[in-house]
């Protein structure tokens, strides 16, 4: 079933006043995993940032989990992060909470109220990626894998229809790195969870080959569309 969670129509993508991509346009599906390259400073971070809400869309049209982008407020910004989660290259846990904390302070700051209802999905999702015996583990005792494990549980904790995924297996070895990507694959496939992936790593890409959006010369080339 056609279901776009991602639409961007004929827009312009700035950082400050600086244009850095132009008459960008695509469309993303539930449970799509799809790749986002190029070289550093092409702008890759800035269309993150755009479809999360940091930077403001000014030109052209786009809706990311139901929500226009040219109608994003500030007071809005928070309920569209609700639907999306954004795994990090550097996990960003916090270091003084055990991994059961650290999601049960993400669900607290989302509005969970009822605290059966945060431990069932705090235990379902440490299942989902494979950590269900490590919630009571601080998160410094767990391996470079299990925190990036516990970064992709964090994404999940509001069954979010996209995640950002920006740079998963920077910091991690060959080995690791399988793993994380079976782990995200299996994500898009079984929950229908729409999945953008930011990377320089050339050898998962072989490795796991998918849809890519290539930042390049002020454009973004899609592999759907034409080669890239």
């Amino acid at each position: 079933m056609f279901e776009p969670v991602v639409t961007v129509r004929n827009a312009n993508i700035y950082q400050g006043g600086n244009l850095i991509l132009s008459d960008v346009n695509f469309t993303i599906e539930r449970g799509e995993f799809v790749y986002l390259v190029g070289k550093t400073g092409t702008g890759k971070s800035s269309l993150l940032k755009t479809l999360y809400g940091e930077l403001e869309l000014k030109e052209g049209d786009a809706s990311v989990a139901g929500y226009n982008l040219r109608e994003m407020t500030w007071k809005k910004v928070p309920f569209l992060r609700r639907n999306l989660g954004v795994v990090f290259q550097d996990f960003q846990l916090l270091t003084d909470r055990n991994v059961n904390e650290n999601l049960r302070f993400v669900l607290k700051a989302t509005g969970w109220k009822d605290d059966k209802l945060v431990e069932e999905k705090i235990a379902d999702v440490l299942d989902k990626v494979g950590l269900k015996s490590k919630g009571f583990k601080m998160t410094y005792e767990l391996s470079g894998g299990e925190q990036q494990r516990v970064d992709i549980a964090r994404a999940l904790l509001n069954s979010p229809k996209l995640i950002l995924a920006d740079e998963p297996t920077g910091n991690l070895d060959p080995e690791t790195s399988d793993e994380i990507m079976q782990l995200l694959f299996n994500i898009s496939k079984d929950y229908g969870t729409c999945i953008i992936m930011a990377t320089h790593d050339f050898i998962v890409i072989s490795k796991y080959p998918s849809r890519m959006l290539k930042t390049e010369r002020g454009k973004v080339f899609d592999s759907a569309v034409a080669e890239v």
